[in-house]
């Protein structure tokens, strides 16, 4: 797939950990810049995402120029879904991730079995904390002809706390999601407790870049171009202050890929895209 989208360094195996797990975890009380108590944080996250919901797609095209519906795409070609899975997607509150998912789903069922698919084997679970994002999901979906579908499920539910079974999903994403949580290793550890052996998770996140040059127009574009555009936009300049804020918080690739493995998650690896804008993290259960 050839796209200035995909513009990556090579796969990274994953090294040894790089860090002390107080320092691991030391961005559990941030919010942005800012420190906060840890109670505090879920609400004032809350509270961002209720005000950018309605907006939430417009401005990633804006933000992103497109190029996250690319990324996106990877994401679920990473995953491999596959007919008759249970799947959990985590903060995928508009849908944008479980659309594709079970659109690769039906494609692959449709080409190399169509006499024994059977939509209501797959299930897709769409996991998000704020009520707003799944309201917004759940009109995209009949807005697609799919309000009806029984393979989309969609749940208020927290990444931190799922109300899911052991040991009962083939796959987890979560996209843009998991610098958001309070704890990013207990969000991880729910993630491996729900997947089955051999499920796969995978995780799609704002990270950092190192080129000097290219890390110095990014970081110009992010803390100057990106707040005005929400306020234009949306009306909110606030809340994209605190998420520009909150991917410099967020973990380096190697250290994120060595907490994926500290929840026991093995094969971990990351591909970064536009040379570290964004990676995608990924590990299996075994």
């Amino acid at each position: 797939m050839a796209s200035l989208a995909f513009v990556r360094a090579s796969r990274s195996k994953l090294l040894p950990l790089l860090s002390s797990p107080s320092r691991l975890h030391s961005h559990a009380t941030s919010f942005g810049f800012k420190e906060v108590r840890e109670e505090e944080k879920s609400q004032m996250v809350g509270n961002v995402f209720s005000s950018v919901a309605s907006n939430y797609d417009v401005m990633n095209d804006v933000m992103s120029a497109g190029l996250h519906r690319l990324w996106k795409d990877r994401l679920v070609e990473e995953l491999n879904p596959f007919p008759g899975m249970k799947h959990l997607d985590v903060a995928g509150g508009t849908g944008d991730v479980a659309f594709r998912v079970l659109d690769s789903i039906k494609r692959r069922a449709l080409r190399d079995a169509p006499e024994h698919y059977l939509q209501e084997e797959t299930t897709i679970y769409v996991c998000d904390i704020n009520p707003k994002m799944l309201d917004v999901g759940k009109k995209r979906a009949s807005e697609r002809g799919l309000g009806g579908d029984r393979s989309l499920i969609w749940v208020e539910g927290d990444a931190e706390a799922l109300t899911f079974e052991d040991n009962s999903m083939d796959g987890y994403t979560i996209a843009f999601g998991i610098r958001n949580v309070t704890h990013i290793e207990k969000a991880l550890a729910e993630a491996y407790r729900v997947l089955r052996r051999g499920g796969r998770f995978v995780c799609l996140e704002l990270s950092h870049v190192e080129t000097p040059v290219f890390k110095q127009l990014y970081d110009y574009y992010s803390f100057f171009v990106i707040p005005a555009v929400g306020e234009v936009v949306a009306g909110d300049r606030e809340s994209y202050q605190y998420l520009v804020e909150s991917i410099r918080r967020f973990p380096s690739q190697d250290i994120f890929a060595s907490m994926i493995a500290e929840a026991g998650f093995q094969k971990v690896e990351y591909e970064n895209l536009i040379g570290g804008v964004v990676a995608i993290h990924s590990g299996m259960k075994i």
